[in-house]
Protein backbone atom coordinates (compact mmCIF):
# COMPACT_ATOMS: atom_id res chain seq x y z
CA UNK A 1 0.00 0.00 0.00
CA UNK A 2 1.36 3.16 -1.10
CA UNK A 3 1.96 4.67 2.41
CA UNK A 4 0.92 8.25 1.26
CA UNK A 5 -2.43 7.92 0.22
CA UNK A 6 -4.79 8.88 0.62
CA UNK A 7 -2.58 12.18 0.30
CA UNK A 8 -2.74 14.41 3.69
CA UNK A 9 -2.70 18.25 3.39
CA UNK A 10 0.61 18.24 4.99
CA UNK A 11 1.85 16.28 1.92
CA UNK A 12 0.74 19.04 -0.39
CA UNK A 13 2.99 20.97 -2.72
CA UNK A 14 2.29 24.06 -5.08
CA UNK A 15 3.02 23.48 -8.56
CA UNK A 16 5.70 26.10 -9.51
CA UNK A 17 3.90 26.98 -12.50
CA UNK A 18 0.75 27.70 -10.79
CA UNK A 19 2.70 29.78 -8.24
CA UNK A 20 4.56 31.81 -10.63
CA UNK A 21 1.45 33.07 -13.08
CA UNK A 22 -0.51 33.61 -9.71
CA UNK A 23 -1.07 35.34 -6.32
CA UNK A 24 -2.93 34.05 -3.53
CA UNK A 25 -6.09 35.26 -2.22
CA UNK A 26 -7.54 32.95 0.17
CA UNK A 27 -7.63 29.49 1.70
CA UNK A 28 -11.28 27.83 1.63
CA UNK A 29 -12.11 23.95 3.43
CA UNK A 30 -10.11 22.09 0.28
CA UNK A 31 -8.71 24.64 -1.97
CA UNK A 32 -6.17 27.45 -2.12
CA UNK A 33 -7.85 30.18 -3.97
CA UNK A 34 -5.01 32.28 -6.63
CA UNK A 35 -5.78 35.20 -8.60
CA UNK A 36 -4.11 35.01 -12.01
CA UNK A 37 -2.20 37.34 -13.06
CA UNK A 38 -3.51 38.20 -16.25
CA UNK A 39 -5.38 41.55 -16.38
CA UNK A 40 -7.25 40.61 -19.02
CA UNK A 41 -10.21 38.39 -17.39
CA UNK A 42 -11.01 38.40 -14.06
CA UNK A 43 -9.81 34.62 -13.37
CA UNK A 44 -9.60 32.83 -10.31
CA UNK A 45 -7.54 29.37 -9.85
CA UNK A 46 -8.52 27.03 -7.26
CA UNK A 47 -5.88 24.33 -6.13
CA UNK A 48 -6.97 21.09 -3.59
CA UNK A 49 -4.51 20.74 -0.85
CA UNK A 50 -3.83 17.66 -1.73
CA UNK A 51 -0.57 15.28 -2.89
CA UNK A 52 -1.02 13.79 -6.26
CA UNK A 53 -3.89 14.54 -7.78
CA UNK A 54 -4.55 14.80 -11.17
CA UNK A 55 -8.24 14.20 -12.37
CA UNK A 56 -11.09 15.30 -10.28
CA UNK A 57 -12.50 11.79 -9.54
CA UNK A 58 -9.17 11.71 -7.70
CA UNK A 59 -10.74 13.37 -5.01
CA UNK A 60 -12.99 11.20 -2.72
CA UNK A 61 -16.66 12.09 -2.97
CA UNK A 62 -16.99 14.24 -0.27
CA UNK A 63 -14.03 16.54 -1.60
CA UNK A 64 -15.41 16.52 -5.01
CA UNK A 65 -18.77 18.04 -3.87
CA UNK A 66 -16.62 20.77 -1.69
CA UNK A 67 -14.80 21.47 -4.80
CA UNK A 68 -17.72 21.94 -6.60
CA UNK A 69 -19.30 24.18 -3.70
CA UNK A 70 -15.96 26.23 -3.32
CA UNK A 71 -16.24 26.61 -7.50
CA UNK A 72 -19.30 28.42 -7.15
CA UNK A 73 -18.36 30.55 -4.33
CA UNK A 74 -15.21 31.64 -6.59
CA UNK A 75 -17.64 32.46 -9.37
CA UNK A 76 -19.13 34.60 -7.35
CA UNK A 77 -16.03 36.06 -6.51
CA UNK A 78 -15.54 36.58 -9.84
CA UNK A 79 -18.19 38.34 -10.30
CA UNK A 80 -17.25 40.69 -7.33
CA UNK A 81 -13.62 41.05 -9.12
CA UNK A 82 -15.30 42.49 -12.28
CA UNK A 83 -17.08 45.56 -10.23
CA UNK A 84 -13.79 46.54 -8.60
CA UNK A 85 -11.94 46.71 -12.05
CA UNK A 86 -14.64 48.37 -14.14
CA UNK A 87 -15.54 45.34 -16.18
CA UNK A 88 -18.62 43.52 -15.05
CA UNK A 89 -18.60 39.83 -15.76
CA UNK A 90 -20.91 38.27 -18.01
CA UNK A 91 -20.22 35.09 -18.29
CA UNK A 92 -18.28 32.15 -16.35
CA UNK A 93 -16.35 29.47 -17.63
CA UNK A 94 -15.26 27.15 -15.66
CA UNK A 95 -12.39 24.30 -16.48
CA UNK A 96 -10.16 21.66 -15.52
CA UNK A 97 -8.08 21.18 -18.36
CA UNK A 98 -4.41 19.83 -16.79
CA UNK A 99 -2.34 19.62 -19.61
CA UNK A 100 0.35 21.90 -19.21
CA UNK A 101 0.06 21.79 -15.40
CA UNK A 102 -0.90 18.29 -14.36
CA UNK A 103 -1.56 19.18 -10.69
CA UNK A 104 -5.49 19.57 -10.12
CA UNK A 105 -6.47 22.68 -10.64
CA UNK A 106 -9.62 24.69 -11.30
CA UNK A 107 -10.26 27.70 -13.17
CA UNK A 108 -12.83 30.01 -13.21
CA UNK A 109 -12.85 32.68 -15.64
CA UNK A 110 -15.03 35.94 -16.22
CA UNK A 111 -15.90 36.91 -19.42
CA UNK A 112 -17.72 39.29 -21.63
CA UNK A 113 -18.69 39.63 -24.70
CA UNK A 114 -16.26 42.36 -25.37
CA UNK A 115 -13.37 40.62 -23.77
CA UNK A 116 -10.15 40.02 -26.04
CA UNK A 117 -10.53 35.97 -26.48
CA UNK A 118 -14.78 36.34 -27.22
CA UNK A 119 -16.47 33.78 -27.87
CA UNK A 120 -12.80 31.48 -28.03
CA UNK A 121 -11.54 30.37 -24.80
CA UNK A 122 -8.85 32.10 -22.98
CA UNK A 123 -6.22 29.17 -23.04
CA UNK A 124 -3.27 30.00 -25.35
CA UNK A 125 -5.32 33.15 -26.61
CA UNK A 126 -2.35 35.67 -26.52
CA UNK A 127 0.21 36.51 -24.17
CA UNK A 128 -0.78 37.19 -20.13
CA UNK A 129 -0.91 40.60 -19.39
CA UNK A 130 0.47 41.33 -15.69
CA UNK A 131 -2.24 43.65 -13.69
CA UNK A 132 -0.94 46.53 -12.57
CA UNK A 133 -0.36 46.61 -8.96
CA UNK A 134 -3.31 48.99 -7.64
CA UNK A 135 -5.29 46.78 -9.71
CA UNK A 136 -4.10 43.40 -8.73
CA UNK A 137 -4.44 44.53 -4.83
CA UNK A 138 -8.04 45.77 -5.98
CA UNK A 139 -8.78 42.49 -7.84
CA UNK A 140 -7.28 40.26 -4.73
CA UNK A 141 -8.86 42.77 -2.07
CA UNK A 142 -12.31 41.93 -3.90
CA UNK A 143 -12.23 38.34 -4.72
CA UNK A 144 -11.23 37.84 -0.94
CA UNK A 145 -13.69 39.64 0.64
CA UNK A 146 -16.55 37.65 -1.65
CA UNK A 147 -14.96 34.58 -0.28
CA UNK A 148 -15.66 35.30 3.12
CA UNK A 149 -19.06 36.42 2.59
CA UNK A 150 -21.86 33.27 2.94
CA UNK A 151 -23.00 31.25 -0.37
CA UNK A 152 -25.56 33.41 -1.85
CA UNK A 153 -27.75 30.69 -3.07
CA UNK A 154 -28.66 30.14 -6.21
CA UNK A 155 -28.67 33.09 -8.52
CA UNK A 156 -32.03 34.62 -8.64
CA UNK A 157 -33.49 33.85 -5.56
Amino acid sequence: MNPDFPPTPSSFVLDPRLAATSVPVASLALCEVRLQNDARWPWLVLIPRRAGLVEIDDLPAPDQHLLIQEAVAAGEAVRAMGPALGRPVGKLNTGALGNIVAQLHLHVVGRRADDPAWPGPVWGFGSPEPYPVAELERARDAAAAALRQPAAGPRGS
